[in-house]
This record gives C-alpha cells, sequence and structure tokens, in this order.
C-alpha cells in the first residue's frame, strides 16, 4: 500500500476511532493524544504524515536568538500531505502557528497543522479552510517566548511519542498517531473493520440483539 492509497483509504472510509482499535490490536496501546487539543472549527479534519518540531521557552530576543530560523525551515520544507506537529510541552504561553505560517503551509499542500502550544489569527485560518488542532488560542507570538530548537527528530506529544513520518489522524474524536512502521497493518486492519461494522449496523438497524451481533462478528 503506497502513501496514496494510505492517504485515500483514510480520508474515505477511516476515521480516528477505526484507527485506534486497529492499533490496539497489534499491542499500540498509547497512540492516541489525551484530549486536550482541539480543532479550531468542530468540521476541521486531518490525514497526513508528521513533520516534527521542538519548541523551548525563552525570555528575551537579540540578534543572536534568530528566534524563527528552524521554524522557517520546517515550513518553507513541507511536502504535500504533510502535518507540521509543534510540541511545545504544553506551554500556552506561545502560539508557535498564525496566518502566515498557514498560508505558506496550505500553498505547499499541507494537510494541516498539530500543536500543543496555541493558535493566533484564528478567524483567518477559519476562512482559509486550513485545519489546526491546538492547545488554545493566544495572540502573542513566540518571539521573546519560545523558540523551535529541533526539527525531524522524535518527540512527544500528548503522551504520544512521535517521528516525522508518522501517520496522524486527527478529527472530532480526537488525534491517533501511527508509527511509520506500522502504518500499511494498522490501515488494512482498520479498513477490515469497518466494512465489518457496516454489516453490524444494518443488522442493528433490523432489530438483531446487540449480544446477538456481538456473538456473531465480535465487534462493539
Amino acid at each position: 500500500m503506497n502513501k496514496m492509497d494510505v492517504l485515500t483509504a483514510c480520508r474515505t472510509e477511516l476515521f480516528s476511532a477505526a484507527i485506534a482499535d486497529a492499533l490496539d490490536s497489534i499491542g499500540l496501546h498509547k497512540q492516541a493524544v489525551i484530549p486536550g487539543l482541539t480543532p479550531l472549527s468542530e468540521d476541521m479534519a486531518i490525514v497526513g504524515f508528521v513533520r516534527t518540531g521542538i519548541y523551548m521557552p525563552i525570555y528575551h530576543d537579540d540578534e543572536n536568538v534568530s528566534v524563527y530560523e528552524h521554524e522557517i525551515r520546517l515550513i518553507d520544507d513541507l511536502k504535500p500531505d504533510d502535518v507540521p506537529v509543534l510540541v511545545c510541552d504544553g506551554n500556552l504561553n506561545i502560539a508557535p502557528w498564525g496566518e502566515l505560517v498557514s498560508t505558506r503551509a496550505q500553498y505547499l499542500g499541507a494537510a494541516g497543522c498539530i500543536t500543543d502550544g496555541c493558535t493566533r489569527d484564528v478567524s483567518t485560518i477559519k476562512k482559509m479552510g486550513f485545519p489546526v488542532f491546538s492547545g488554545g488560542t493566544n495572540p502573542v507570538d513566540t518571539k521573546y517566548r519560545g523558540k523551535m530548537m529541533w526539527a525531524d527528530v522524535p518527540a512527544e506529544i500528548g503522551g504520544v511519542t512521535i517521528d516525522s513520518g508518522d501517520l496522524v489522524i486527527a478529527d472530532s474524536d480526537g488525534i491517533v498517531f501511527v508509527p511509520s512502521q506500522h502504518i500499511e497493518t494498522v490501515v488494512a486492519r482498520s479498513l477490515e473493520k469497518v466494512r465489518a461494522e457496516t454489516l453490524v449496523r444494518q443488522q442493528l438497524v433490523a432489530g438483531v440483539s446487540l449480544a446477538d451481533v456481538f456473538a456473531s462478528h465480535g465487534i462493539l
């Protein structure tokens, strides 16, 4: 299954809960982000491949800090269907994502952004239709407050260890990450379960009891 097949399957048939169940089935039980990162609009969803960026707090800016250097490099390097995942260790005093980086990321074909920091320029980003999940909103810039120090290295967000190249699915239920080495298996298992659930749903609508359906299919 190539990347386009994965993206098509996830966008047309799958959702975060189905992916989470498939991850559970192969023993990966800690791939869903702890609740708290929410979309700017309820209908926003993200399917794509992770690009990590890690921020640290700072408390001043001068000619030596070069606060935006790594951030600019990461955003300008985004490929279609990439998802910058900006890890601030839950620091809500900074908003690493806003209108201008959204504009550049959207032009490059990025699938959205996820951060456990904050977002600003929210009304404009909503009008753009660029999907963003974040820890909240905050009007302040990262300047004087935080700097991206590393990109495309292992990171942790919402209790989940991630790396660039992992698959991410974010929707109204939450955010789930699939390690790159398990993508094909997880997507295949998710498709199998979702298609079986269609049959189960039809039987429930027809009046078959939950107990009988579970006994027959083992799906709940």
